[in-house]
């Protein structure tokens, strides 16, 4: 008897092990992306307003064109962002850009259209993912990946840091975080995902925008203090009439 115990005992340690080994950051963000709509977006065309500006997307089997449309009372500014690099059209004329800014405008245009399909673009090339722990946060958990990106291929803001909590049961991202670079030093930001919606078969959601009212903040533990309170909301991000075909 105590060796069938025994026996039981050691196969149900070993099983939970086994388990506990499966659980990586790899399959905790393919499960993100799979949930969230990823295959759907691989060929796609997305619409959406933000801040008065059209946003529009066309992905086909690893080519893209990001666009950004901006209208005043004078213009019409079209800024084009994909494989062949960045362009700028002002009434529909191609404009001269200056090198030293295309770096920035493809930058602005990018980061709008990165966080309007997150997770998907977190199996880049160029993005490494490291699993941190399981949290609880808000009474519910969260696997938290941490999220960094290598030079080559990263971008002009390859070393911001971000993190994200994934939940452990529906596996969809429900916080972000983020460091960035300032002149004085780290800047941190930490979103808490609201307004879910899938739009044909496209997970999109708005985010509330917060930054730490402690100086001394770090990244891993933006969690703690929004659980604590210790957040202050700076705004939020909101898609608008958006459209997926």
């Amino acid at each position: 008897m105590r060796k069938f115990l025994l026996v039981v005992i050691i196969t149900v340690l070993f099983v939970g092990c086994k388990k506990e080994d499966s659980i990586n950051a790899q399959s905790i963000i393919d499960k993100s992306i799979e949930i969230s709509g990823g295959k759907k977006t691989n060929n796609s065309t997305i619409n959406f307003n933000f801040r008065k500006r059209h946003y529009k997307a066309i992905r086909s089997k690893g080519t893209y064109q990001l666009e950004r449309e901006l209208k005043d009372s004078l213009n019409v500014i079209k800024d084009i962002l994909s494989n062949e690099g960045f362009e700028r059209y002002i009434n529909s004329e191609l404009v001269k850009v200056a090198d030293s800014m295309i770096p920035r405008y493809s930058a602005s245009v990018n980061s709008v259209h990165y966080f309007s399909v997150l997770p998907y673009g977190l199996n880049d090339a160029a993005v490494n993912k490291q699993y941190l722990d399981k949290v609880k946060l808000k009474g519910k958990y969260y696997y938290k990946i941490k999220v960094t990106f290598n030079q080559e291929g990263g971008g002009e803001d390859f070393d911001d840091v971000f993190i994200y909590w994934v939940d452990a049961e529906s596996f969809k991202t429900a916080y972000i975080a983020y460091s960035y670079a300032e002149p004085d030093g780290l800047g941190f930001r930490f979103r808490e995902a609201y307004n879910e919606r899938y739009v044909n078969g496209i997970r999109f959601v708005d985010y509330n925008n917060y930054k730490p009212k402690e100086a001394s903040a770090t990244l891993e533990k933006l969690d703690e203090l929004f659980e604590n309170d210790k957040l202050q909301l700076l705004s939020k991000i909101e898609l608008e009439n958006i459209s997926v075909n």
